[in-house]
C-alpha cells in the first residue's frame, strides 16, 4: 500500500507518550484525526488519509533521518522519498498473508481488532542483538543501475547511489487477549522460525494476524558530496540520536473498518499484491491522500539546520542502551485558538479578506479566471491588494510567486471543509509563509457584510484536538 504523503514531521508520539511531546521526531502517516492522543474511535473520526484506502485510517509513523555535519556539529533533515518543492513524500505498508502452519494445519489469519495498537523495534537500542525483533530492522541500500547488494542490520556506511530504504517488519502473533500492553510489544511475538515474517505462532500467542512491513526511502544520496566513506563515519543519525539504525522502529494505531479488513485478509490473496482488484476496498486518490494533513500541534523546527536534535537528544552510538534524556526544555504548544496555520497570514482586519483553505487549480483550466501576475517578492497580502484593484473578490496564490483572481470560485476546485490541503510551497517574499502548491491554490475571498471569519481548520476531532492542547499547556507549566 504505497502513501503518497504524509500528515505532518513533529514530536508526536499518541502511543509511547500520549497527550504529551514526544521525546524525539516521527514522520507520520495514515488519517487525519491523528493527535497527540489518539484511540480507535477517534482514527476512524478522520475525513482523509495519506494512505490510500478508504476503510483505512489508521496511523503509521517512523523516526525521522537526519544527517550530521561534523565539521560545525549541526543537523539538517534528510529528505524522503517524494519530498519536492514543499510537497511531503510518504511510505509503503505492507499488509502480508504469511500464515504458518501448526499440526499440519493452515492457520487462520485476523484482521487486527478494534483498539488494537503496537511498536515494533526498540528506540534504545545500539547494537545488533541476533533475536527476531532485531532481524525485523533491516536497512537495502539502493542502487537502480548496479547489483543488487546484502540488506543490513545497520545503516550503510557507504554512499548509496539511490538512498536508503528503512525497513521494519512488525510482529504478528497476538496473545488474542491484550489490545496492547504496557510496553507497547509483549501482547505482540514473532513466529517461531529463524526469520521474522514467516512461520507458525508459538502457543501463548496463538492468534495470527495480518502481517505488516513499513518501507521508508530517504534520499541520502543528496549528501554523497558532504563524507567520504572510510575516511569519515557514516554521518546519519535517527532523530532519537541514533548513528547505528539498531534502534529504528514504527508503530501503528488500528483505525481500519474491521469487517472490511477481515474480509479482504480473507478474500484478497491474488498474489500480484494490486490492492486496486481488492472488490472490499475503495480508493482516495492520490491527489486527495497527498493533501491530508495535520495541524502542527507543537511550535518547533523539526528540518534543521540546527545544533542540537529536537528533544535533546544527544548522539548515542552504543553498544549499550541509549539513555533517556532529562531536563530538555519544553517546547511550545502550537496556538489552536483560531485554527488557522501559523503559516497563513491573517488578512481579515488589515485588509477585509478572510482565508477559504487550500484549493486545486490546473494549468490549462484555471479556477480563478480573471487578472494574474508573477512577482518574485510575492505574498498573500500582495495578491490581495492586486486583486482588489482589479474589482475582484477571490485571490489565489501559487507556486510561490504566482497570483491569480476571480469573480467567482468553482465548487468543485475549492478548498474541502476540514482538509489543510497541498499548499505547502513559501511565499516567494516570505519564507515563514506559504504560498499554495504545484496544483495547489491558497485562496481568499473578499468579506462584504456579516463576520468576517477565516476558515479555521480544527481538523475531524476539534474538541479532542483542543483537549490534547490543554493537556500540553498544563505540561508545560507543570
Amino acid at each position: 500500500m504505497p502513501c503518497p504523503s504524509r500528515l505532518i514531521s513533529e514530536r508526536a508520539d499518541p502511543l509511547i507518550s500520549p497527550g504529551q511531546i514526544s521525546g524525539h521526531v516521527h514522520t507520520i502517516s495514515g488519517g487525519n484525526a491523528f493527535a497527540l492522543n489518539l484511540d480507535y474511535a477517534e482514527a476512524r473520526n478522520s475525513t482523509c488519509s495519506s494512505c490510500p484506502i478508504k476503510e483505512d485510517l489508521s496511523a503509521y509513523w517512523t523516526p525521522k533521518l537526519y544527517m550530521h555535519y561534523a565539521a560545525n556539529d549541526s543537523f539538517v533533515q534528510v529528505p524522503q522519498a517524494g519530498d519536492y518543492n514543499g510537497a511531503l513524500g510518504g511510505m509503503n505498508v505492507y499488509y502480508e498473508q504469511r500464515p504458518g502452519k501448526v499440526s499440519g494445519t493452515t492457520e487462520k489469519l485476523h484482521a487486527f481488532p478494534a483498539g488494537f495498537r503496537m511498536i515494533a523495534g526498540n528506540p534504545f537500542k545500539r547494537n545488533f542483538t541476533g533475536d527476531l525483533a532485531a532481524k525485523a530492522i533491516t536497512f537495502a541500500c539502493l542502487d537502480y543501475n548496479g547489483p543488487p547488494t546484502a540488506e543490513t542490520h545497520k545503516l550503510p556506511e557507504r554512499n548509496c547511489p539511490d538512498g536508503v530504504r528503512v525497513q521494519v517488519y512488525f510482529p504478528s502473533c497476538w496473545n488474542g487477549k491484550d489490545l496492547d500492553s504496557p510496553d507497547h510489544s509483549s501482547h505482540m511475538s514473532y513466529p517461531n522460525s529463524d526469520v521474522p515474517d514467516n512461520g507458525p505462532c508459538p502457543a501463548d500467542y496463538p492468534v495470527h494476524l495480518i502481517s505488516i512491513f513499513f518501507e521508508v526511502i530517504y534520499q541520502t544520496n543528496q549528501f554523497s558530496q558532504a563524507w567520504s566513506p572510510g575516511v569519515d563515519e557514516q554521518p546519519f543519525v535517527l532523530a532519537m540520536g541514533d548513528p547505528t539504525g539498531y534502534g529504528f522502529h514504527g508503530d501503528f494505531i488500528n483505525g481500519w473498518d474491521v469487517p472490511t479488513l477481515q474480509a479482504a485478509v480473507d478474500d484478497c490473496t491474488d498474489l500480484s499484491g494490486d490492492m486496486t482488484i481488492c472488490k472490499h476496498f475503495s480508493f482516495f486518490t492520490d491527489s486527495q491522500s497527498s493533501s491530508c494533513k495535520v495541524a502542527p500541534a507543537i511550535n518547533e523546527n523539526v528540518d534543521g539546520p540546527f545544533k542540537t536534535l529536537p528533544g535533546c537528544n544527544p548522539i548515542q552510538p552504543g553498544p549499550e542502551q541509549a539513555t533517556i534524556v532529562q531536563n530538555c526544555p519544553t517546547a511550545t504548544p502550537a496556538a489552536a485558538s483560531t485554527g488557522l496555520p501559523s503559516s497563513v497570514p491573517n488578512l481579515t482586519s488589515s485588509k477585509g479578506w478572510k482565508y477559504l483553505g487550500c484549493g486545486q487549480d490546473n494549468y490549462d483550466s484555471r479556477t480563478l479566471t480573471g487578472s494574474t501576475e508573477n512577482l518574485p517578492n510575492m505574498t498573500p497580502g500582495m495578491c490581495v491588494d492586486y486583486c482588489a484593484s482589479k474589482g475582484a473578490t477571490y485571490a489565489g496564490v501559487e507556486y510561490s510567486t504566482e497570483c491569480y483572481c476571480g469573480t467567482a470560485l468553482p465548487n468543485s476546485l475549492a478548498p474541502s471543509a476540514g482538509i489543510l490541503g497541498n499548499c505547502d510551497m513559501t511565499c516567494g517574499g516570505n519564507k515563514s509563509l506559504m504560498c499554495g502548491g504545484s496544483g495547489a491554490l491558497s485562496i481568499w475571498q473578499k468579506c462584504e457584510g456579516g463576520a468576517c471569519a477565516n476558515a479555521a481548520y480544527t481538523g475531524p476531532t476539534s474538541g479532542n484536538a483542543k483537549r490534547h492542547q490543554r493537556h500540553l499547556q498544563r505540561h508545560q507549566h507543570a
